[in-house]
This record gives C-alpha cells, structure tokens and sequence, in this order.
C-alpha cells in the first residue's frame, strides 16, 4: 500500500511533541529512534556508532565524542552542533552512524525517513556549514571503494542555503552511470526553518519484478522532487548496490570541503548552525 502525499501530511501534522515517531498505513516499522533521554546524553550506544578520526571530503572539521558537539536535547531529539574554537582557529562536529543495517526486499516498498531542522543563523553565517542525513553501502566496511559501495543522500544541504538535494552515488570514478564525482541528484527549496520531513522510498514493488523498473524516490514532507529507475543507471549489478544491498544511515554535519567551500569570517557555530533531528525510521510495506 502506497501512502499519498495527502495523506502523509494529515498524518505529520498529528505528531504531538518532538521524538513522535509516526506510523503509516500498509507500512511496518523496521527500525526507528526518537532520542529519548535526558538533556546532555550521548545517544543510543546501542543504536548508533559515534565517529571520530574520518575527513572524506578535504573537510576541515575534527569529529568527536563530546557533547558539545553531540548530544541528546532531552525534548527528543538530538542535536549535533559544529563549534570553532577560537584559540586554534579547530572546527569540531560530529557524525553518528547506525549500528544496523537494512537491505529493501523484492516486491516491497522500503522507506527510510527522518524529521529534521536546523539553527537559525542567517545564511551569511552559514558558509562552510554541511549536514547531512544519508547511506553508505555496508560494502565500504568490507573493502569496497566509493562510489562502487554505492551511496544514497537523503539530504544535505549547503551553506545555509534554503535547498535540499537528494543524491546518488554509484559505479565508477570518474564518470560512470552516476556521473561520478557530481552524482545523479535533484533538488528542492525548502522554508529555513522549521521541521521538515525527508525520505527516500526504495520502490521494489512493480509488477513483474524487473529491476530496470525499480525506482528510488526522494521526498520532502511527502512531496516527490526526484525519481531514479533502474533503466536509468542501466546496470543491474551497480543498480543492485543502491537497491538492493544492505546500507546503514549516518547523520552529520560537516564544515568546509570540496563542495561548500571553506568557512569564512562570518561564519558562526555552536546552536544557530546545529541539525536538530527528531526521529529516524525505516519502514517497509
């Protein structure tokens, strides 16, 4: 069963507080977290891997374990927050990878969702400043380079900048299927604040099986601004590391890299340019 926009936007507007994880009609929950727990908490250490000692994109920032950077709001959500420390001119974050790892089944619809905002600093302040929310092929983990592990960017955005891009990552570097380093990616414009809701849909539900008819959609609050077929990529074992191999997800915000470029003089840290999330699901009808 297919949830519609209309309909998963009556559903978000009866969330009641922070940390609600919604249910769907024809869907069940795989997976979810809330962040429940007390203000100043790490999260869920069974849940998630908090990583340290990793740049991928000649990003400046430093990842740690501390809660300056990473912690529970007690209001049911985490917050991760970039700091620059002054005396040493050293940006801090945090990225924070799930423990699990979820693999969309044949003839089923797999969705993988979470709510999130950002601090309100204006944009001016913003440059440099990276979230994310977005897959890694469990690949990676075993040997497989990227992009071949195959990767899926449920969101990020740059700069302050109010657009959200959904990205995939695939094949070979450069060039290749995915158009490699720049991927295969759409785009949408979102208020700058406030909550939103983005979601991919791994759609392996179509009549007969075919993997060139599989597609991969992306979503925010239950509006469709992207769609990848399988026909598209042209490769059922490439298509294969994006549809149908075993992925976790990873939230982050990154400072600076090849994409946004290099901070600024104004650019400010600490909460005005933190990603706040308030839950994250995957679903499977």
């Amino acid at each position: 069963m297919r949830v519609d926009a209309i309909a998963f936007a009556s559903l978000l507007s009866t969330l009641a507080s922070a940390g609600a994880v919604p249910n769907y009609p024809g869907y069940r929950t795989l997976w979810s977290d809330n962040f429940a727990g007390t203000a100043g908490q790490m999260p869920n250490g069974n849940l998630w891997n908090t990583i340290t000692n990793l740049k991928t994109n000649n990003d400046l920032q430093e990842y740690t374990t501390s809660n300056a950077n990473l912690q529970l709001s007690g209001g049911g959500t985490v917050q991760i927050i970039p700091r620059l420390n002054r005396q040493t001119n050293q940006w801090t974050s945090a990225r924070i990878e799930t423990k699990a790892v979820f693999t969309p089944g044949p003839n089923k619809i797999t969705i993988f969702e979470g709510s999130i905002r950002f601090g309100d600093h204006p944009i001016h302040m913003k440059q440099g400043i990276w979230p994310a929310f977005w897959m890694l092929g469990k690949a990676i983990h075993q040997g497989t380079p990227w992009p071949q592990c195959g990767e899926l960017d449920i969101m990020e955005t740059i700069n302050g900048v109010p657009t959200t891009y959904g990205t995939v990552h695939c094949g070979s570097f450069p060039g290749g299927p995915c158009n490699e380093p720049i991927g295969r990616h759409g785009t949408m414009g979102i208020t700058p604040t406030g909550w939103h809701t983005y979601r991919i849909k791994v759609d392996r539900s179509r009549a007969g099986g075919r993997w060139e008819d599989e597609e991969i959609q992306w979503e925010v609050d239950g509006r469709l601004y992207y769609t990848l077929r399988g026909s598209e990529v042209g490769n059922q074992g490439i298509w294969g590391t994006l549809a149908h191999s075993p992925m976790f997800l990873i939230l982050n915000v990154a400072v600076g890299g090849d994409w946004p470029g290099a901070p600024n003089s104004l650019t400010a840290d600490s909460y005005g340019s933190m990603m706040e999330v308030e839950y994250v699901a995957v679903y499977s009808s």
